[in-house]
């Protein structure tokens, strides 16, 4: 459920540091736990986007998945700052601060309070397979240009999914992928080339705990 109600000092500290034209990737998830595919996705971005930070905003709980298991929040963002191990990747407990799981909640709070940023929503391409069930996934794709990650063998899932069909021409060529921040909304690329297919759930022990932790 959306919350309106942002005590603004607090939104300021959850956002991490940066100068206005910035060109900031978001890449949102439950990090539960953190891993090096994540570390990888970002940098990939980093490159290929020409971006100066990718900002991993850590959720109180994904509205899609059970959150049984769900490791306590401030858990799972110490973890994230030592996966990402890279200045140019910064961890955001944005979406606790503003009460929210909903991505649009979340962009919408941070091109309001933040308009001289540009944006670029980060996701896999499994998660653009169900982006069509995501909560006003039209007006996310209207309001932030989106940059999806290839993750064999579910390429042609996500390519063909509806949100695909939907969007498909506002999509980019990926050899113009470093122009994506600086394109208005809808506009999205599919980037392909990165080979690590590492994930949270194949890392996550059946009682919930992290596989390689006590």
């Amino acid at each position: 459920m959306s919350n309106n109600f942002v005590v603004p000092r607090f939104v300021a500290q959850a956002v991490p540091s940066h100068t206005e034209g910035m060109r900031i990737g978001l890449l949102g998830g439950s990090f539960n736990p953190p891993h090096q595919a994540h570390r990888a996705i970002s940098r990939f971005a980093l490159t290929r986007l020409q971006l100066d930070r990718v900002w991993w905003l850590v959720t109180p709980g994904n509205p899609l998945k059970e959150n049984g298991n769900l490791h306590e929040l401030g858990e799972r963002m110490q973890a994230a700052r030592d996966v990402a191990d890279d200045p140019r990747i910064e961890v955001s407990c944005l979406e606790s601060v503003i009460r929210t799981r909903y991505t649009i909640d979340t962009i919408n709070t941070l091109r309001r309070r933040f308009s001289g940023l540009r944006f670029v929503w980060i996701m896999g391409a499994d998660n653009l397979a169900q982006f069509h069930r995501w909560q006003d996934w039209r007006r996310i794709a209207a309001q932030v240009p989106m940059a999806v990650i290839d993750r064999p063998p579910k390429s042609f899932r996500a390519l063909a999914s509806p949100a695909a069909r939907a969007l498909a021409r506002y999509r980019l060529p990926e050899e113009k992928a470093a122009l994506l921040a600086d394109r208005p909304a809808p506009a999205w690329v599919f980037l392909t080339g990165l080979k690590l297919n590492l994930s949270s759930t194949g890392l996550r022990n059946p009682d919930g705990s992290w596989k390689g932790t006590t």
